[in-house]
């Protein structure tokens, strides 16, 4: 649909096609329960820290190049020598088919047809190699959680790695889950239609749970210890998620993580918590170089992506953003999100006069005047 025709429509009162990833989330919501779209919308506490990963974008602002030639720009890159044709890949999202009756499954293809690597969580309504089967020869990754059942936790890594996922993202910041109170408001409860194996392995039952319940069953007593057990003794790289500090950046470096992920749980952890893109350059700095530094949280646009970049991010992840196309329309939906995205970071790109995401630096990007 052209501009002149989304304005003839919108001047007539008929349905225009979403244009950035807000419009997916409007669509989103109007297709979910409101438990559901709670669940997947909402951050902890007050909310400050879930609007301050959007908000902190504006606090940054992009330095443009001009005569730089951008004639033959991309947004191909690399994570981990993963070849990707941009630097944002698909954040790991709990239950996804009570998104969408498409799933794991179809957020996979959809990664798989954008060109980029798929994260999937360790709380999915489907299995590794159900997710292996569905995009095969595709990139993709797996998050971890640490049972307080460690066979439970090696199973889940042998599968991962028996299903050919490239990498681990052990996340760390949810030790005990936070206090969600949209979760509360709405009675939230996983619907009875929706299993997720590795709770069902757990728990020993399938139905009639809650995240509560899910976190319940995880090992608070997680330390760096185990991650060096982990990454010496796993045949994949392991990525810390969950890093807002230089201190546990330089940690995570010392304890065999192949990459950080510079992440607040989305806001859904500990309310007030430092916005991600503001905690990024004190963690590339404290890395000096030694892992590939990624972020994720508030990303709803390319520009955003651009701006992570320059702050020294090799690539960032979005979760909410292709999660509201999936929601909206299944597995097409998801991949519209992910080619909007690429577009906007291609645009942010040759406008900022940086042809490859390789050639961004702080010289791009400055912090805006209060």
């Amino acid at each position: 649909m052209t501009e002149a025709e989304q304005a003839a429509a919108a001047l007539e009162g008929l349905p225009v096609e979403p244009c950035n990833a807000a419009d997916y989330e409007r669509l989103a919501r109007e297709s979910l329960s409101a438990g559901a779209y709670g669940y997947f919308a909402g951050g902890a506490g007050d909310e400050y820290t879930l609007r301050d990963n959007v908000d902190a974008y504006t606090r940054w602002r992009l330095r443009p190049r001009a005569l730089v030639d951008v004639s033959e720009a991309t947004t191909a890159t690399s994570v981990l020598g993963t070849e990707v044709s941009m630097p944002l890949l698909v954040a790991p999202v709990a239950f996804q088919r009570m998104a969408h009756p498409d799933g794991e499954a179809g957020m996979a293809r959809a990664a798989a047809a954008a060109g980029t690597i798929m994260v999937l969580s360790t709380l999915a309504t489907a299995t590794p190699a159900e997710v292996a089967a569905a995009a095969p020869g595709a990139p993709r990754w797996f998050q971890l959680y640490c049972f307080r059942d460690r066979g439970v936790t090696r199973a889940l890594i042998d599968q991962a790695e028996e299903a050919g996922f490239g990498a681990i993202a052990l996340t760390v910041d949810a030790p005990r889950l936070g206090r969600r109170e949209r979760d509360l408001r709405t009675g939230f409860v996983i619907p009875a239609d929706v299993t997720v194996p590795s709770f069902a392995a757990a728990a020993g039952r399938s139905t009639d749970f809650t995240p509560a319940d899910m976190f319940g069953l995880m090992d608070p007593s997680v330390g760096w210890d185990d991650l060096e057990e982990l990454a010496s003794g796993s045949s994949l790289p392991v990525l810390v998620k969950g890093i807002l500090t230089a201190e546990d950046a330089a940690l995570a470096c010392e304890h065999g993580a192949a990459g950080v992920v510079v992440s607040n749980h989305g806001g859904r952890q500990l309310d007030g918590a430092t916005a991600t893109i503001d905690a990024l350059p004190e963690v590339v700095d404290a890395v000096e170089g030694r892992v590939e530094v990624l972020v994720d949280g508030g990303i709803r646009r390319g520009g955003d992506v651009v701006k992570a970049l320059a702050l020294g991010a090799r690539a960032v992840l979005a979760g909410r953003a292709p999660l509201w196309g999936l929601a909206a329309r299944g597995e097409q939906g998801a991949l519209a999100v992910l080619e909007l995205l690429r577009e906007e970071i291609e645009l942010a790109q040759v406008l900022v006069g940086c042809p490859t995401p390789e050639s961004l630096s702080r010289a791009h990007v400055a912090r805006a005047a209060v």
